[in-house]
């Protein structure tokens, strides 16, 4: 809008400008997000919170929007903004959707499965009554700014836990990506992301996985946005995960979780006939390349039985369960039997 344009560019308005951050961040990053907001003259406040998936809730939403309510913001032209991980990521989305009934926000995601999931799309949440993000909405931000320099503060394990997410797009939708990701994951996990000059050997395979997994992502996405269509490949890894992580809370981490669903049903994939025994093979040995778990012993038959049943309950009556049916190509089935399934359990357990 031009005419806010003007306004915020013309000194006649102090710019203005609320963010959240999550507390880690805070300690490694919060000096230099304020000198930043300082030196461009901008008043603002920070609120430092602790945003993990046990905190991701209602209770927190309220702290947020109380304190947003006090700074006083314009609901038009002053974005709120959120800084951290996907879970601080989706509770300021839903802070955002819920003031004043949407107000503007801007997600800059400081781990690698933010980079590359929370920063796409529009959904935002919080959980509720133990279930994953059964509260929430789908309002996009305005802007996701991606900076990969915040990715080389994060522990490995938190490397190997996007790096799950990565590759579900690749498993999905994109056989070059999993090539990459065969040949450059333990560079990818001892360089923590970031480019060098001096990497020639890898080209810059941190800036291509990044870049096709968000490509492929939006690819899925944006057609879709609302999710008026239940059948998406992007829920891969997403059927068992939800309720997997929610009840082993805190030893997986999101990546993980999706990691062990995904290892699962590319056995199931496997006993159906849609990918050779090589083909499994050189998926779980990727998986364990890039430090995934390929399984859980709290993933049991039961689990995976009741989790299937919530499936159907939120995806119109019908599992729409997206399986590999060769490296880098995918489709969704509606017609696993139980059989399929056990023998598929039994075979993981074993190996």
């Amino acid at each position: 809008d031009p005419q806010q344009l003007e306004l915020a560019t013309s000194g006649k308005r102090k710019l203005r400008r609320f963010i959240v951050i999550d507390e880690v961040v805070d300690k490694l990053y919060g000096s230099k997000v304020r000198e930043y907001f300082e030196e461009n003259n901008v008043q603002h406040k920070i609120l430092a919170l602790p945003t993990t998936e046990e905190t991701k809730s209602m209770d927190l939403v309220l702290n947020i929007l109380q304190e947003v309510q006090n700074f006083s913001i314009d609901r038009r032209t002053e974005p709120i903004i959120a800084i951290g991980g996907g879970v601080c990521l989706d509770i300021v989305g839903l802070a955002a959707s819920l003031y004043r009934r949407r107000t503007p926000y801007i997600r800059v995601p400081t781990t690698l499965l933010s980079y590359v999931d929370a920063s796409v799309g529009a959904k935002n949440g919080v959980n509720f009554l133990q279930c994953k993000n059964k509260l929430g909405g789908y309002t996009p931000p305005v802007a996701s700014f991606l900076d990969r320099s915040f990715i080389q503060s994060i522990p490995r394990r938190h490397i190997s836990n996007g790096l799950g997410e990565i590759l579900k797009m690749a498993l999905m939708k994109h056989k070059g990506l999993f090539d990459l990701l065969k040949s450059h994951g333990k560079y990818l996990l001892d360089t923590k992301f970031q480019s060098y000059s001096s990497s020639a050997d890898h080209g810059d395979a941190a800036l291509q996985t990044t870049r096709i997994a968000i490509e492929t992502m939006l690819e899925e996405l944006a057609p879709n946005l609302w999710e008026d269509d239940l059948d998406r490949l992007v829920d891969f890894g997403h059927l068992i995960s939800p309720e997997l992580e929610m009840r082993v809370l805190p030893s997986l981490m999101h990546g993980e979780a999706v990691n062990i669903d995904m290892a699962f049903m590319t056995y199931v994939a496997h006993v159906r006939g849609l990918i050779t025994a090589e083909e499994k093979e050189q998926i779980i040995q990727c998986m364990r390349g890039l430090e995934l778990p390929v399984w859980h012993s709290g993933c049991s038959w039961p689990l995976i039985k009741r989790a299937l049943m919530e499936r159907l309950k939120h995806s119109g009556g019908q599992p729409r369960m997206p399986l590999p049916t060769g490296l880098g190509v995918a489709e969704i089935f509606n017609d696993t039997s139980e059989k399929t399934l056990e023998r598929a359990y039994e075979l993981w357990v074993r190996d």
